[in-house]
């Protein structure tokens, strides 16, 4: 949702505050390393070595941001629409049809360039989909939009074990997955981008779908503050009563608000699908839909804020799993805990230093505005 907060600059609004939230996070996490005996100093090194030390380690980092990057804007369209889509998780399954629909029908005869555009209209097209019935019955049925899309999370993630093990495996085999896609269905890497740095991503799966998430994140920005379908949004995220007197269509614009997240979130899939994995396998949103509540919150649903914290979950994941590597008696399970406090702090607890910030923000204006009439005198 758009924030109601306009009296602080924006500086502190998308930059001090967020950071304010994120230190309290880590110096808590450190706190819980300590308790388990181990030097937070040294779980520090190893989380940034892990994340930025070789170019396999950022390749990887920043394949985990693209996901969050499109679960991140899928959320922050949503929420300036004053709408919770909490249904990522399943968007992003159900947009994965879409792309395995494209590459099962043209890996073996069309070019990954063919293949790619309608694997992104596919993907759209399911994510937005799965997202309609949920915002038509908010705007129709007067529906929680928070209880549709969470239950249609786990109506989603049955309809693919379904599809998994009944219509989309080949004949002979035991594994619930698509066969493994022709050439045409497999996104190239993008190691000339960090070739040009002299790094070399070696394994890691970063691949061209980071451009489609920038382009994405640049697409809401212009959607949300350019056009008049962006303002009508916000409207209705500040005060649903003025976007009535205003003659908005509510309905309306909550089932295209819907769609678009939706959409999004089903873009999510055309990452692991295409660029890791190539083939479609069951659990390969693995939890990208919920931390992008995380991220969009962390980045104020403004892009510029979302691809950056995007990019600090992506560090989270691949340098967790270093500390892990590196420090036994760290489990992963206490990876999760870190990463729960980063959300937590970013998202729960976002407002708990605003009050303290916006008294000093104030006291300072007031001071400044004495010193103006003081000369004036």
């Amino acid at each position: 949702m758009s924030t109601p907060y306009a009296k602080l600059p924006g500086w502190v609004e998308y930059g001090l505050v967020p950071l304010i939230n994120l230190a309290v996070a880590f110096i808590v996490a450190g706190l819980v390393v300590l308790l388990v005996g181990e030097n937070p100093f040294e779980a520090a090194y190893h989380l940034i070595n892990g994340a930025f030390g070789r170019g396999e380690y950022i390749g990887f980092t920043l394949y985990y941001a693209t996901t969050f990057i499109f679960t991140g804007l899928a959320v922050a369209v949503a929420f300036h629409c004053g709408l919770f889509n909490i249904g990522g998780e399943g968007q992003a399954y159900v947009g994965g049809i879409g792309v395995a629909l494209a590459c099962l029908w043209l890996d073996q005869t069309m070019p990954w360039y063919v293949v790619f555009p309608i694997a992104i209209v596919g993907s759209a097209f399911f994510g937005a989909l799965w997202a309609f019935l949920p915002g038509w019955l908010q705007a129709k049925r007067g529906s929680h939009i928070v209880i549709t899309t969470i239950m249609f999370n786990f109506i989603a993630s049955s309809l693919m074990v379904y599809l998994l093990t009944r219509v989309l495996k080949p004949l002979g085999s035991m594994a619930p997955q698509t066969r493994t896609f022709a050439e045409g269905g497999q996104l190239p890497k993008l190691d000339w981008l960090l070739s040009i740095f002299g790094l070399n991503i070696g394994t890691a799966p970063f691949n061209i779908s980071f451009l489609l998430a920038l382009v994405a994140a640049f697409a809401v920005w212009v959607l949300i503050w350019r056009t008049k379908l962006g303002y009508e949004m916000r409207t209705m995220g500040h005060s649903p009563s003025a976007a009535r007197y205003a003659g908005i269509r509510e309905s309306r614009i909550t089932v295209i608000a819907m769609m678009i997240s939706g959409g999004l979130a089903g873009m999510m899939a055309l990452n692991p699908i295409m660029g890791e994995q190539f083939r479609m396998q069951l659990d390969f949103v693995q939890g990208a839909g919920f931390v992008g509540i995380a991220v969009a919150l962390m980045g104020r649903s403004h892009p510029g804020g979302i691809i950056p914290a995007a990019i600090l979950f992506g560090v989270l994941y691949q340098g967790g799993a270093e500390i892990a590597f590196e420090m036994p008696s760290i489990s992963r399970d206490m990876i999760v805990i870190i990463q729960g406090l980063v959300i937590l702090f970013a998202g729960a607890l976002e407002n708990m230093f605003r009050p303290a910030i916006t008294r000093v923000f104030a006291m300072r204006g007031q001071r400044a505005a004495a010193v103006v009439q003081t000369k004036g005198a």
